[in-house]
């Protein structure tokens, strides 16, 4: 919004205002306006939702012992703060033609009222098992649909509907329409994930920014044509002012950090989790690094397959590969402290983060 209110003068008399045209700079403001933002009002927040959730976040009867204990009363949906900070710094410092821009909000704020109506029936209810599961995977779906269909049919652009495979040069899949199919199960897949993965305190922040950070890079990077064609990626128009969007997500997250640090004074449920699942999986589908994603938000993946073992594995034999899933809780059964969790799957994230960017080199 500012940005495009400004763009008339860019290269006249207020030359001062050129910066405003590097999205790496515009992109730095939007990370410090998000963060300053949930500093400066989380603490109010936190007490409007104390005041509106009597009970807090229902905490699971089947987990950790220790959860009922320390976890018990800490209100939830503090993913709302994360999604506003979000919005205002892309809004003020986003160049609002862009269409990739307003897809990852769609995005954003479509999964985030999902995450929103669950959250709300948990502490409505008083019951951590929130909207049927069938419910809520119907929703994602039809959101990342939508925003999907749109994007092969706004930015059509060659290979916008490929699937581009890691270390080889221009080794492109083309799926036609099939393509949405695909987008839809990134996309719901990491919602998921990350929502499988918020289960500490500070577990998902972490890797959500090293994500974040990650993905970034790769989007400046596929929207340079020139560091496209040098590094042999698919060039993918606009793709750069997608770092606005993304910066302003690593700004709030690292925000709601000092918030949710343990002891956590806020949750941030569902609403949250969702929703940065979901806009991170849609935009490693629209930056064609999917599988790229994939290794970066490795945690996510192997908390996700620590679920499906588990259920699987359960059904056919009636007992279990875990202690519990998803797997964090694993290791809290077999004796780790939860900060030892938190900071070992962080400098697992750390590490799977810089294999992911090393990758992008290897053609």
């Amino acid at each position: 919004m500012f940005y495009n209110l400004v763009y008339k003068f860019l290269g006249t008399d207020y030359s001062f205002l050129n910066v405003l045209k590097y999205v790496t700079f515009r992109s730095i403001c939007a990370f410090l306006i998000a963060f300053c933002l949930v500093l400066l009002i989380g603490n109010k927040f936190i007490f409007f939702l104390r005041s509106h959730q009597r009970n807090g976040q229902p905490i699971r009867d089947d987990g950790p012992r220790t959860h009922l204990d320390t976890k018990k009363g800490i209100p939830t949906m503090g993913g709302m703060l994360i999604i506003f900070a979000v919005i205002l710094g892309t809004l003020l410092l986003g160049d609002l033609t862009n269409t990739w821009l307003w897809l990852c909000l769609g995005i954003f704020i479509g999964f985030g009222l999902i995450g929103a109506v669950d959250d709300y029936r948990k502490v409505s209810k008083n019951d951590y098992h929130g909207m049927p599961g069938k419910t809520k995977f119907l929703l994602q779906s039809l959101v990342a649909m939508v925003c999907c269909f749109i994007s092969i049919k706004l930015c059509n652009f060659p290979g916008n509907t490929g699937i581009f495979i890691p270390v080889f040069k221009e080794f492109c899949i083309d799926l036609g329409y099939f393509f949405i199919i695909w987008a839809m199960f990134v996309t719901v897949g990491s919602s998921n994930a990350v929502n499988l993965t918020d289960g500490l305190d500070g577990l998902a922040m972490g890797p959500v920014i090293i994500s974040s950070i990650c993905l970034a890079i790769i989007a400046y990077l596929t929207g340079n044509t020139i560091f496209a064609e040098y590094l042999h990626m698919q060039y993918v128009p606009g793709m750069s002012e997608v770092c606005v969007f993304l910066s302003a997500l690593v700004g709030a997250s690292l925000g709601f950090m000092w918030f949710n640090a343990p002891p956590a004074k806020v949750f941030m449920g569902d609403t949250g989790s969702i929703a940065i699942g979901g806009v991170l999986g849609f935009i490693s589908v629209i930056s064609k690094h999917e599988f790229i994603y994939a290794l970066i938000g490795g945690v996510f993946v192997l908390e996700t397959i620590s679920v499906i073992i588990q259920v699987l594995y359960y059904k056919a034999t009636g007992k279990r590969v875990f202690l519990m899933a998803p797997i964090h809780h694993h290791f809290e059964k077999k004796g780790w402290s939860e900060a030892t969790v938190v900071f070992r799957f962080w400098i697992i994230s750390m590490v799977l983060g810089i294999i992911g960017l090393a990758l992008l080199k290897v053609r």
